[in-house]
Parts: C-alpha cells; sequence; structure tokens
C-alpha cells in the first residue's frame, strides 16, 4: 500500500476516535498529548545519523564532481524566492478577502520568545567538534556543519580517506533504511497525531471566534499547493510533470499536516525524494538540509498573515498604508531565516517575535491567538514541506541529479 495512503487512512481514523472522546476531560487531553510526544520522537528517531551520514556523503561527492557550491547557490535562490512569493501571495490574499475581527481575551502574562540567534550561532561550534552530535535533535544546523567539514575532509587523500568513505557510505544507506521502516509505520502512529490534532481542532472549531482565519490560511494552503505549485512547475524547462510531483508529495504533506513538525517530516521527504521524484542523494541531502533550517517561508507568511488580523483586532482602521504592509512582509521574511531552532513550533515563534519585535502596543498581541497556534504551525508547516519537496525536485533536475520514475513505482 502507498504510503500516502497509509498516512490519509491513519489520519481519517485518528480524526474519528477524536471526535468520539469527551471534549471536556482532561484526562484524555493529556493521554493525547503524551502520544504525541512519544509519535514524534519515534519520526524523528533516526533523523541525526541519516542526516549526518547522508550529508557527508553528499558533500564529498559533489566536491569530487565541483557541483558543491552551485547546488548550494541554487537551493538558496529557491529558498528566498520561495520565502518572498509565498508571503506576498499570502499578505495579498488576506487583503482581498480579510477575515473578521477577533475578540480580545482577557490580557494574560506575556510569554518568553526569543529566535536566540547568538546562543543558534555558537552551538554550531561548540568547545568540542563531537558535542555538535550531542543535541536533542530539535535544531539539526549543527549536525549540518559537522557533515560539511567531515566531507570536506574526505577529499584530503584518497589513499587515506577510501576506507573511511566506503564506512561513511554504509551507515548512509544502512541508517536510510532504518529510515524507510518507520516511514512505512507512519500510517499507524499518525493516528496518535491525528487524533490530537483533531481533538484540538474541535474545541477550537466551537467557540467559532477563529472561523474565519482557519479558513483563510486552510484555503490558502490547500490552493497554493495543489493548484499553484503545480502551475509554476508548467514553467520550468525541460518539461516536467507538475501533477506527478504533487502526486508524489502527498505523503509528506499530509505528516506535515498532523504533525506540525519539520524534523519529523523530513526523513519521509527523503526517501520521497528518493524514491518518487529519482533524486540522487547528494543533490536530494544538500536541499532538504538547507530548506529544513532555512526555508521556512510558509511558517512566515501565517505569522503574517495572523499578525495583520492581530492589528485588525485590536484598531478597526487595521494597517493603513502600503509601507506597514511591506513592513510586516520584510520582517516575516527576516525571521524565516531564523527559525532553525523552532522545527516544531515555527509560526507561532515566528508571530509573537513580529508582535514583540513590531511593538506599537501589540506586544501581547500573539496571546490573541493562542489557543489556535497548533493550527498556525500546522498550515505553516505544511507549506514549508510542500515548496521544499517541489524545489528540491526542480533543483535536482536542474543539476542533472534527477531521473525519471514511472508513477507505479511511487511509495
Amino acid at each position: 500500500m502507498k504510503i500516502w495512503i497509509k498516512l490519509l487512512l491513519g489520519s481519517i481514523l485518528g480524526a474519528a476516535i477524536a471526535y468520539l472522546l469527551p471534549q471536556d476531560n482532561q484526562n484524555v487531553l493529556t493521554v493525547l498529548a503524551w502520544l504525541e510526544n512519544l509519535t514524534l520522537r519515534i519520526g524523528r528517531y533516526a533523523l541525526a545519523p541519516v542526516l549526518v551520514f547522508s550529508l557527508t556523503i553528499a558533500v564529498y561527492e559533489l566536491r569530487q564532481d565541483g557541483q558543491f557550491w552551485i547546488l548550494v547557490l541554487r537551493s538558496f535562490l529557491f529558498i528566498v524566492a520561495g520565502a518572498v512569493f509565498v508571503i506576498a501571495a499570502g499578505v495579498s490574499a488576506t487583503l482581498l478577502f480579510p477575515p473578521g475581527r477577533i475578540r480580545i481575551p482577557v490580557e494574560e502574562q506575556l510569554e518568553a520568545f526569543s529566535l536566540d540567534v547568538a546562543g543558534n550561532v555558537l552551538a554550531l561550534f561548540p568547545p568540542n567538534m563531537f558535542q555538535a552530535l550531542a543535541g536533542d535533535g530539535a535544531y539539526i544546523f549543527p549536525f549540518c556543519v559537522f557533515a560539511f567539514f567531515l566531507g570536506m575532509g574526505l577529499s584530503y587523500d584518497r589513499s587515506y580517506t577510501k576506507p573511511v568513505i566506503a564506512l561513511i557510505d554504509s551507515l548512509s544507506r544502512i541508517f536510510y533504511h532504518i529510515v524507510s521502516f518507520f516511514s512505512e509505520i507512519l500510517g499507524f502512529i499518525v493516528i496518535a497525531l491525528a487524533a490530537y490534532w483533531a481533538f484540538r481542532f474541535k474545541a477550537v472549531q466551537e467557540t467559532g471566534i477563529f472561523r474565519d482565519l482557519i479558513v483563510l490560511l486552510g484555503g490558502f494552503s490547500l490552493v497554493f499547493s495543489f493548484i499553484v505549485l503545480p502551475v509554476l512547475l508548467c514553467f520550468v524547462r525541460p518539461k516536467v510533470r507538475p501533477w506527478a510531483v504533487l502526486y508524489g508529495s502527498l505523503g509528506p504533506g499530509i505528516a506535515a499536516w498532523f504533525s506540525g513538525d519539520v524534523n519529523f517530516t523530513f526523513p519521509v521527504l527523503l526517501r520521497h525524494g528518493k524514491e518518487n521524484f529519482g533524486i540522487r542523494r547528494r543533490a536530494n541531502a544538500i536541499s532538504l538540509s538547507l530548506f529544513a533550517t532555512f526555508g521556512r517561508g510558509g511558517s512566515a507568511m501565517v505569522a503574517a498573515v495572523a499578525f495583520i488580523v492581530i492589528i485588525k483586532s485590536y484598531s478597526s482602521l487595521g494597517i493603513t498604508t502600503m509601507a506597514d504592509t511591506i513592513s510586516i512582509c520584510l520582517r516575516a521574511l527576516l525571521i524565516s531565516f531564523f527559525l532553525a531552532g523552532h522545527p516544531g513550533d515555527g509560526a507561532y515563534t515566528a508571530l509573537a517575535v513580529l508582535c514583540l519585535g513590531y511593538g506599537e502596543g501589540y506586544e501581547a498581541g500573539y496571546l490573541i491567538l493562542k489557543p489556535l497556534a497548533f493550527y498556525l504551525i500546522t498550515v505553516g508547516t505544511f507549506l514549508d514541506v510542500m515548496i521544499a519537496s517541489f524545489s528540491s525536485y526542480v533543483i535536482a533536475r536542474l543539476s542533472g541529479f534527477q531521473e525519471n520514475k514511472s508513477l507505479r513505482h511511487y511509495i
């Protein structure tokens, strides 16, 4: 059975279970939250080793081909272009179809939100190089830096490094098969994720407060992913099959929607890139690592849209000038490049940072949407993953590291 079908069936089953559970039972909520935590841990379990070893070999092989920096530059261009486009499109949709104002609740205490850019930079270079591998796996960029230097080191002298290259290559393939096993059982473990997601969604839906924003973000994410992205692929040369790429991205998309976690979805993306799109390991590892670290334009778009709604809720005038709109978009764009340390709460963290940094009395604005935080994270992560999936395919095709696969061989 196809992985996306397993994920879809598991999601439907989990949602059905959630709607049968008593809504006002705190014990049920606690159990579902624990199951979600366990499921996310299982999904991330093999991420670090497959990332480190695959990225190391990718750096080495691309260095041998003389295409490493070309692929990195191309990936960054797609990251920036994708972020600019999705933020501009999302904000434009919000201005064209403005959602209603949200009732401002009783003032809550401000929470501590920070991108901790300085701390994240220091984490890239710990006192001991091996300490870069000792983290909890949430912040994967230190793994990437470690793999980069190790891959560079393998180019030193083939007579010395050949046994190490063979070992790392074997470990990369071994952990890829372990990742493949976990992706095969995702259809079962996604039941817990879908149940917890639907349980919270049901509670938010019953209030009716956020209905307009839910419809706007949900509708935009579906139109952007299922129509806009495939249409954009029609302009890629040599000619591609846009609807085949969309079909091959369904599995990662469903995983992203119910997990809301980029790192949970990364192994699924890695496998679908290889098995569905025929992307070679060297391009797949590099582009997806960069997108997981810096390509959070979807989360930034959600934060920008939510912030515009917050301004409208605080003031009946809303945003009055184009300069204010552009300022919000640019702030969101900048924030998107620093969300690497927030794989599971990117959109809500971006919104909080946007509110706190904007000032002018909106510092506590993000608290209005706290009950909807999980949904904001869902939409942001879903868009991040779909953009990464489509972009990695195009990057590999333009770089000559992709071969077409038959639809019947898709997983």
